[in-house]
């Protein structure tokens, strides 16, 4: 049996691209084969929607999901959100843990995205945290939704690889007591992150805090933090990408820490 666009199952999975009806299922969508094989290795995926060419061209996973349930070119193009879609959409459970359970671990590494609402920026951090190593990536206050799909797809699997927290703003207590110093990103910092590299501040376990790339980081945050580091610009740009910045910050930790 093929599922159309106006098959229930299909259209009740077509509700998980709006917020309020991932966090009511605790589920959301994963779409194209990247995203797929790391929901499957987690063991998260609920059911898999896949046309008949995916489901030839993707046997393997497939044959690895649970349910797989065949959908035609209307049906997988009211699932997915690409304006070019591979054929493959996955319903998965949610994975977030709470914050405890994530420091329990002792990570020495963690990301803290702070009301940052833009979601391909919050799936590149997520991306980037995952490739440095950090443990966990926290979505503190209101940020945008890990769930959400540009998020999903920009973190480009990464999400099934770290443990991801959603916690109140207040989060730099916990932080402390897991035994992390806390950073906070600030282009008007006191604190020269070349200068914490070199005075080998670094190694110790990290908390890094990045702030919306509009707003920076909350000032109750900022307060809070341990230090208030800046990137170092050597040129003429006023300023670098939330996401480029967050990626110099954690492998300047990564390194540092190896």
């Amino acid at each position: 049996m093929t599922f159309t666009a106006r098959t229930p199952r299909v259209a009740n999975a077509r509700k998980l691209q709006r917020r309020r009806d991932r966090d009511l299922a605790g589920r959301f969508l994963a779409e194209g084969p990247q995203a797929v094989r790391e929901a499957l290795a987690a063991g998260v995926v609920v059911e898999l929607f896949a046309t008949a060419e995916a489901i030839e061209r993707y046997a393997d996973l497939a044959a690895h999901a649970e349910v797989t349930s065949e959908v035609s070119e209307d049906g997988l193009a009211a699932l997915a959100e690409t304006v070019q879609p591979q054929g493959l959409v996955a319903v998965c459970e949610q994975v977030d843990v709470p914050l405890q359970d994530a420091l329990a671990k002792k990570p020495r590494l963690v990301a803290v995205v702070a009301e940052i609402r833009d979601p391909g920026n919050a799936g590149t951090i997520l991306r980037t945290a995952d490739a440095a190593g950090a443990g966990a990536v926290v979505f503190a206050g209101d940020a945008v939704d890990p769930y959400n799909g540009k998020c999903v797809r920009a973190s480009a699997g990464s999400l099934f690889h770290v443990d991801v927290v959603r916690s109140p703003l207040d989060v730099v207590t916990p932080l402390r007591e897991a035994g992390l110093q806390v950073l906070a990103t600030s282009g008007y910092g006191a604190d020269d992150l070349d200068s914490l590299a070199d005075d080998g501040v670094l190694a110790a376990p990290t908390a890094w805090l990045f702030g919306s790339e509009a707003h920076g980081l909350p000032p109750a945050l900022l307060d809070a933090a341990d230090r208030q580091v800046r990137v170092p610009i050597y040129g003429g740009a006023e300023s670098l990408n939330l996401a480029a910045a967050a990626a110099v910050c954690l492998y300047a930790s990564a390194r540092a820490q190896r």
